[in-house]
């Protein structure tokens, strides 16, 4: 969440920077009206709390020197002023809950160097790689899906069998090539990263650290009975780790990896794009996530969507990078790339990363704060995540890329050590 400081001290640029986002600059006139009710409901509490401990001490005083009917009185004005104290606590707290519920729906400031914009047609293409785009022949022109059900790599009606739909089912072939992936992936980041497993099922306090809930509470899976959410990316237990900690500055920048099946309902995309793998109610992702200073972000930044670039280029596939406009950026960021392959075959550029700066929004929500190497009081680190990668529609434009005009398929040569030397996904028959 935002800094309620930033709010009392510069209401202005609050103001602005969020209508960057499409915000009504009304919501934080509101908010602040909030926060003033808020603080003025804590001071009239304090006041009476205050007013308690003079007549305890009071009450005290008379009873050690013997004046019993004093004492009585005291002690009666006591019990009264208790009683307001505690009807005042009341308000005080649900005044300030809703100015917290309030923090907890509102997105975070945009970084200064974000693109303007309202809408994902905003989003300005920073690069793309090759310089020159492939020229795809029709044997590569077959949607992923065909070709997953003709040499027997995926199964949708069977993944719908035993889940619904936009569950996948891969087989053979098909699974031994994600499992590549995230071996692939894992092994290109453990110079640098710690490779962690966290749980799938993770508390509500760890959705709300990242900013996942309450907002896209309809987007999640919840089961009731544990109150417990199947993560949608590995974002959300990282961000948690060290929730209510204090580290030393000297422990960051503090990286780590993981891979783990991510749980999406998609409950606003019924309908569109609903084909094959461009859009499933679960997928394998490898997640990179740090903690950093505010200084380190920047370079962390640029460095996590570089590796994201370098496994693209490994693996062969046309992509480009997406800086996001400031109306495109997820509720939690400052900052993001995006990252797209084109599939031929669906003729469809498909986001397969998106690499983000959270700044202290994150950290904030989790009281994730550390030790600064000079001194003085603990400060918020800021957040950084990003994918590299996530497979399903990576795994769409591999089998489309690679086709050839016998039906087979030709992997990415940096997967045959995982896939025990096989380069080639036999064609049919």
């Amino acid at each position: 969440m935002i800094d309620i400081r930033l709010v009392r001290d510069d209401i202005g640029s609050v103001k602005a920077a969020l209508a960057r986002r499409g915000v009504d600059p009304a919501d934080i006139d509101r908010l602040a009206a909030m926060d003033t009710a808020a603080r003025a409901a804590v001071g009239r509490r304090d006041d009476a709390r205050a007013r308690v401990k003079v007549i305890s001490k009071q009450v005290g005083e008379a009873r050690r020197s013997g004046d019993v009917a004093a004492a009585d009185d005291l002690a009666a004005r006591s019990r009264a002023a208790g009683e307001e104290e505690r009807s005042l606590n009341v308000v005080a707290e649900a005044a300030q809950e809703e100015v917290r519920q309030a923090l907890l729906y509102l997105p975070n400031l945009p970084a200064a160097d974000a693109p303007d914009g309202n809408a994902p047609e905003d989003n300005v293409v920073a690069r793309t790689w090759p310089d020159r785009a492939p020229e795809y022949t029709d044997a590569q022109r077959v949607p992923h899906w065909e070709i997953g059900a003709e040499l027997g790599l995926l199964d949708m009606e069977r993944g719908a069998k035993l889940s619904g739909s936009m569950f996948p089912l891969y087989r053979g072939f098909g699974a031994r090539l994600l499992r590549a992936l995230t071996s692939f992936a894992l092994d290109s980041h453990s110079d640098e990263f710690e490779e962690v497993r966290p749980p799938t099922m993770v508390l509500t306090e760890t959705m709300v650290s990242t900013g996942h809930l309450p907002k896209f509470e309809e987007d999640a899976y919840h089961l009731e009975r544990d109150d417990l959410w199947a993560i949608p990316t590995a974002e959300v237990p990282l961000t948690s780790m060290w929730r209510g900690d204090i580290l030393d500055e000297s422990d960051l920048p503090l990286r780590l990896t993981a891979a783990t099946a991510c749980f999406r309902r998609e409950a606003g995309s019924a309908g569109r794009d609903t084909r094959g793998l461009l859009r499933v109610h679960e997928f394998d992702k490898v997640e990179l996530f740090a903690y950093a200073t505010p200084e380190q972000a920047p370079v962390l930044l640029a460095s996590m969507v570089a590796r994201a670039e370098g496994l693209l280029q490994d693996l062969g596939l046309q992509y480009r990078v997406l800086d996001l406009c400031a109306g495109d950026l997820g509720n939690s960021a400052a900052r993001t790339f995006d990252l797209e392959v084109y599939a031929p075959g669906v003729d469809q550029w498909l986001e397969v990363s998106s690499v983000s700066w959270c700044s202290d929004y994150q950290a904030r929500r989790a009281n994730i704060r550390y030790r600064l190497s000079a001194g003085g009081s603990p400060v918020l680190v800021h957040t950084l995540n990003g994918s590299a990668l996530a497979w399903a529609r990576i795994w769409a434009a591999i089998v489309e890329t690679g086709r050839r005009p016998d039906g087979s398929v030709v992997l990415p040569g940096v997967l045959r050590p995982y896939l025990r030397g096989d380069a080639v996904i036999p064609g049919p028959g």
